[in-house]
């Protein structure tokens, strides 16, 4: 839903009320993922999608509907190969779409957040009389805290641990849960991470190559050094921020939490090595140094010397960035973001190791 806010907020201006349909579940070669969602008015009016073209007429229709009763109806939609054949796929598959007759305001708020937020939405209730009702929700937040409007204290209960775990894996998804009495409830967890930040130190050619790659991924960029010549607007138009500093000065302003990257490439031992103790010593999500095997030995010897242990050190990559058979900057930098990737996702990274 955060890629759509613009788009929303066009739609209300239009004085229409405006429905959403977004993918709660996926089976099969279906084309978009959990949490993809479209926006509709009663004129017909679109913004988003729930497939590759397949259902987007009929999902509309259903979202006009939703609007017109003014209740949330879940939908499943089978895509058949010929009709992902003529949309550009493979195979066909099988997706569930809940249709809501506006856009619920926990998710509005999530959305245009900070994040670290789930809204979980019931979207099926077998066996359940009454309440919950599909479209009932509750708020699980990174802190543990969690909002609910009139959902049974089982439910909060039982939906509380698999939405931190759907927040730390920063997928959405349906999960189902037994009933106390029997039956089952199905919720959507609907996950809206919090924006990460790529903090790189050292304004290297790598570090310019890195920047705009990390951009297009949704990153927030900062580029750090303590020197002058290496950090100017010319050589990193599009960083979201630059620090002229030392390390401890500037992940001190950035603040290093578990939605940041750390990315060390100075190649310059008086700043990288200081950068590696600090964010060692921080709950960052990634830890990645430039530098040869050897150099790499010689690093983790010393840092075993200031007391790190062979946990600590397991988490730091070097060198940096999965074995892509690349050398030149861009190529490093698309190395470097992969694996970012993979550790972000959890993604298998041994296909990707020098012997």
């Amino acid at each position: 839903m955060r890629d759509l806010l613009a788009e929303y907020d066009a739609l209300m201006n239009t004085g229409e009320p405006v429905g959403r349909a977004v993918v709660t579940s996926v089976w099969g070669s279906a084309p978009r993922a959990e949490g993809a969602s479209m926006l509709a008015t009663p004129s017909g009016k679109l913004a988003g999608s729930v497939s590759g073209g397949c259902v987007e007429s009929a999902t509309a229709q259903e979202i006009a509907g939703a609007i017109q009763r003014g209740a949330a109806r879940l939908v499943t939609y089978g895509v058949t190969h010929e009709q992902a054949w003529e949309v550009g796929l493979a195979c066909g598959g099988t997706i569930k779409v809940l249709v809501q007759p506006s856009v619920p305001s926990p998710v509005l708020a999530a959305a245009r957040g900070k994040g670290g937020v789930v809204v979980a939405t019931v979207v099926e209730a077998a066996g359940q009389p009454g309440r919950p009702g599909v479209g009932d929700f509750g708020v699980i937040r990174e802190n543990g805290s969690i909002e609910h409007t009139g959902l049974d204290p089982w439910l909060v209960a039982a939906m509380a641990e698999p939405a931190r775990a759907a927040l730390q894996k920063e997928t959405s998804g349906t999960v189902e849960l037994d009933a106390p009495l029997g039956g089952t409830v199905s919720v959507f967890l609907e996950v809206f991470p919090r924006r990460p930040t790529l903090v790189i130190f050292g304004g290297v050619h790598i570090a310019m190559a890195l920047v705009p790659l990390a951009k297009a991924l949704g990153y927030t960029t900062v580029v750090a050094d303590g020197r002058q010549a290496f950090l100017t607007r010319e050589r990193f138009p599009d960083a979201d921020q630059l620090l002229l500093a030392w390390p401890e000065a500037a992940f001190a302003q950035v603040g290093l939490d578990s939605a940041t990257y750390v990315c060390v490439l100075s190649h310059d031992p008086k700043f990288d090595e200081p950068a590696l103790e600090l964010a060692l010593r921080s709950p960052v999500a990634y830890i990645g140094a430039i530098g040869s095997r050897k150099t790499q030995a010689g690093r983790r010897e010393r840092l075993r010397h200031l007391g790190f242990s062979e946990s600590d050190l397991n988490r730091l990559h070097g060198p940096i960035g999965l074995d892509l058979g690349g050398r030149s900057p861009a190529e490093t930098a698309l190395a470097i973001l992969a694996e970012i990737t993979a550790v972000r996702y959890g993604g298998d990274r041994s296909a990707f190791r020098a012997p």
